[in-house]
């Protein structure tokens, strides 16, 4: 309520004693923050007695018109981006703007009281001060979490444009340097490209932040986004998954400058692994020739046609034979273990062998036909019946 006329004059003596101790309370303020909040000590002086002239105008304000501003009127965005960028964590910030304004409130309370002003008066105006705390409290919780969000958006962003330009190779070497020094990349250490894809119902989002956490451990380094679809980044190391739903492939070692070319490997890798419905992260040692199985569909035609498909006319017994020149090939070309895995006799095993190279026109014998063989079996698993 506003001050009556007897009682305005006292008030204002009150608010003159007040701002005459502005600079003090807040150089004693400013000392308590630096002791206290450790946070705040990354926040220059001059921008600390700024918001303190803010805080402790708006207070001299309250007390003389005994109303509180609407949220709305707390214009706090500017300290909000600050604090957040310098790393001044929200209940920090509560609690130093609490500081100021108990520290307002016992001022105010003491010049009353020494200059003898209505007792009434001084009960309204401490009850305001204590309503300003809360509902500028509220509003400053409120621009610091939106800043945040904000900074936080940023930050993602210039993640994503880093790892963008770095694994499509449109950085130049200072952008590169630059990047490393931002996000912890080590220059001197080589890194393998990824590209991962998570498995079942979640999406690229909810896989980025497990899976960087699978690829730091043990003190590795790793920067991961989400790029197209899929994460997409740089490890030092290939990361253990565990029970991640995740297929990734992982690109070869090369500096950064290089990791362009790791992560084109890595798309082949990981749309190689997807190809034979493979869970976790594969590099070329994995999937060694297989990965050409899924890049050359018209070569693995051709096999088909060669190797398998005349066993398609024996019916029942062309497929008993292709079990068995898959086992044959698996097991090291070792016919009794083939038998032994079968049930059947090595004499059987010997039948379907010999009935295959003879309607193939082949010998399994030959190098040529045992890895023309094998492609045409990974391309079978890969495209069934065809291809």
């Amino acid at each position: 309520m506003p001050a009556q006329s007897g009682q305005a004059m006292p008030l204002e003596r009150v608010i003159a004693a007040m701002a005459a101790k502005q600079r003090h309370v807040g150089g004693r303020l400013h000392a308590e923050l630096a002791d206290h909040i450790p946070s705040y000590r990354a926040v220059p002086r001059e921008l600390l007695d700024q918001i303190w002239h803010r805080h402790f105008q708006r207070a001299l304000a309250v007390v003389r018109e005994g109303t509180v501003p609407a949220p709305e009127d707390f214009d706090e965005a500017d300290v909000a981006r600050d604090r957040v960028a310098r790393g001044v964590p929200l209940g920090d910030g509560l609690r130093a703007f609490r500081g100021a304004l108990s520290a307002i409130r016992d001022l105010f309370i003491a010049e009353a009281t020494e200059r003898g002003l209505d007792a009434g008066l001084v009960v309204d105006r401490t009850r305001c001060l204590w309503e300003l705390a809360d509902v500028a409290s509220l509003q400053i919780a409120a621009v610091h979490r939106q800043a945040e969000v904000t900074s936080a958006l940023f930050d993602a962003r210039r993640r994503a444009d880093f790892l963008r330009g770095l694994l499509y190779g449109t950085l130049s070497a200072a952008e590169i340097h630059s990047g490393a020094a931002i996000y912890g990349l080590d220059l001197s250490r080589p890194y393998r490209a990824i590209r991962a894809v998570p498995n079942g119902d979640c999406g690229p989002d909810a896989l980025e932040r497990p899976l960087e956490s699978h690829a730091r451990r043990n003190g590795r380094g790793a920067l991961l986004t989400v790029l197209d679809e899929a994460v997409a980044g740089v490890v030092e190391a290939k990361p253990e998954t565990g029970d991640l739903e995740v297929t990734a492939g992982l690109g070869p070692p090369t500096d950064l400058t290089a990791a362009h070319r790791s992560f084109r490997a890595a798309g082949r890798l990981l749309e190689a692994a997807r190809a034979y419905g493979l869970r976790g992260v594969y590099d070329l040692g994995d999937l060694s020739w297989r990965v050409a199985v899924v890049a050359e569909p018209e070569l693995a035609e051709l096999l088909l046609d060669r190797y398998l498909r005349p066993l398609e006319a024996e019916g029942e017994f062309g497929a008993l034979i292709e079990e068995s020149v898959r086992g044959y090939l698996e097991r090291g070309r070792h016919i009794r273990e083939v038998a032994r895995a079968a049930h059947v006799h090595v004499n059987t095993v010997r039948y379907r062998l010999r009935r295959f190279e003879e309607l193939t026109g082949t010998s399994l014998d030959a190098p040529d036909t045992v890895v023309e063989l094998s492609w045409a079996l990974a391309a079978r698993e890969l495209y069934g019946g065809s291809s």
